[in-house]
């Protein structure tokens, strides 16, 4: 196991790590920018490093400030936990040819999976079943782009290649609007993504969200260990996920879980990924692997007892991979809510300090975050504050445990989303199971 490792990263994923480090016996050294100077990990760590303002490329994208920090504190290691520079291959490969090992994993891996098209293809490889689409980049020719829709049929959705968060899509009805939409995608994939190539999917009009977790040893060992539901979601953006997810026959899910391990075992790829599918009609569909932890491994953690990111820290550090698929037991379910410093209708940010704050308690619940009272949400980052799990032996008592959960969380100061979560929870859809992707939007569009 490393000594000492840098975590390059902020807010509750960086208290996440920290906590997984004080467990294995490492030391730990955080980077912070000047916003971040007071945080909670900041203080907790054996040691800290400034390393630039408030502003993400001037601190936490800075590449070298984030190399020199490692240097200058004998870091043996950096985990980028997510988002930032967690799915750049260039900061990834970076790492490696400075010294360091890279928490995460190889740097091919991290660019074949990051490219839509590049990973697609290597899915239908593997024999992961794919959206119907253009099977690669749009060409340039006009009449090829519109026979290729025609052949997949109308309603079709357009896609950066290089794209992620809901930029860099739109979805076509009609061929009359098709080359406009392939025109605009891509003017807008290459200012966003430094990346013009843009493809052609189906679009699946009411699919699920489904999710496989995997942890895989770079030697060709992998596991998947069980799927969560992230279907409700505004603005292609997640607020609430479960585990496991409510209404899908087990043995499709076991089927798709293996041919994701095995996919991971013919790459060689090594450490922690997931999965993403739409699922709808009785078929999964992949749509792009995230190639670190996400923000809700807490609920595939509830429901298998396996501490995600230390599984991370064993298998970058070289350890032998013990966990074999009959080792992985799902038991119970498990809830997260994202809550966000935002207008719970409006989702527009609300930073400011927050100058009450209490957590809930209770049987099967649990609490990431780094705010404290006093805590100062900063406009430079991601609206997440906190995540709130909730677990149960089954559904029903993990919706009902999280309900309760929520009515006793405090935050004063600044807006959240709790009275959105509060209003799902008790939502006689949602209770049901099953909701699309597009159920949150049609709700609150509905209430206009």
């Amino acid at each position: 196991m490393f000594e000492k490792i840098l975590i390059a990263n902020r807010g509750e994923i960086a208290l996440r790590i920290l906590r997984a480090c004080r467990e294995l016996g490492v030391k730990t050294v955080v980077v912070h920018s000047e916003a971040d100077r007071e945080a909670k990990y900041v203080r907790l760590a054996d040691e800290s490093v400034c390393i630039g303002p408030a502003t993400p490329r001037d601190s936490y994208l800075n590449m070298p400030a984030l190399i020199s920090a490692a240097e200058v504190t004998d870091a043996e290691a950096i985990h980028p936990g997510y988002g930032f520079l967690s799915e750049n291959a260039d900061f990834a490969e970076r790492v490696e040819k400075s010294g360091f090992v890279f928490i995460g994993p190889r740097p091919e891996s991290i660019r074949t999976m990051g490219d839509k098209v590049s990973a697609k293809q290597a899915m239908i490889a593997a024999g992961v079943p794919v959206v119907p689409g253009s099977g690669g980049a749009l060409p340039d020719d006009p009449k090829e782009i519109m026979r290729i829709a025609a052949d997949v049929g109308y309603p079709v959705i357009i896609k950066a290649a290089g794209g992620g968060g809901g930029r860099g899509m739109r979805v076509v009805y009609t061929e009359a609007a098709l080359l406009n939409a392939v025109a605009m995608t891509r003017t807008e994939a290459g200012a966003a993504f430094n990346n013009p190539e843009v493809y052609l999917e189906k679009f699946l009009e009411n699919p699920r969200h489904i999710e496989i977790q995997v942890l895989a040893d770079g030697e060709g060992k992998a596991v998947w260990l069980g799927e969560r539901d992230c279907s409700m979601q505004r603005r292609h953006q997640k607020i609430i996920e479960e585990a496991p997810a409510p209404g899908i026959d087990r043995a499709l899910v076991e089927r798709i879980g293996e041919r994701c391990a095995e996919a991971c075992r013919q790459m060689r790829y090594r450490g922690a990924g997931t999965f993403e599918f739409l699922y709808e009609n009785g078929e999964f569909f992949f749509i792009e692997m995230n190639t670190r932890i996400q923000v809700e491994h807490t609920i595939t953690e509830m429901i298998t007892g396996i501490d995600l990111v230390q599984q991370q820290l064993r298998i970058a550090a070289g350890e032998k991979f013990t966990l074999r698929q009959r080792d992985i037991h799902l038991h119970g379910h498990a809830i997260e809510c994202r809550i966000n410093a935002e207008d719970p209708y409006k989702f527009t940010p609300s930073p400011g300090k927050i100058t009450n704050w209490h957590t809930p308690g209770g049987p099967g619940v649990r609490m990431d975050s780094h705010v404290f009272t006093g805590y100062t949400v900063p406009p430079f980052y991601d609206s997440m504050i906190a995540k709130l799990i909730a677990y149960g032996d089954d559904r029903h008592q993990a919706i009902m445990r999280m309900d309760i959960a929520l009515s006793e969380m405090i935050v004063e100061g600044v807006h959240t989303n709790i009275p959105l979560h509060r209003e799902l929870m008790q939502d006689a859809r949602f209770v049901a199971g099953g909701t699309s992707i597009h159920y949150l939007e049609q709700k609150l569009a509905a209430r206009t």
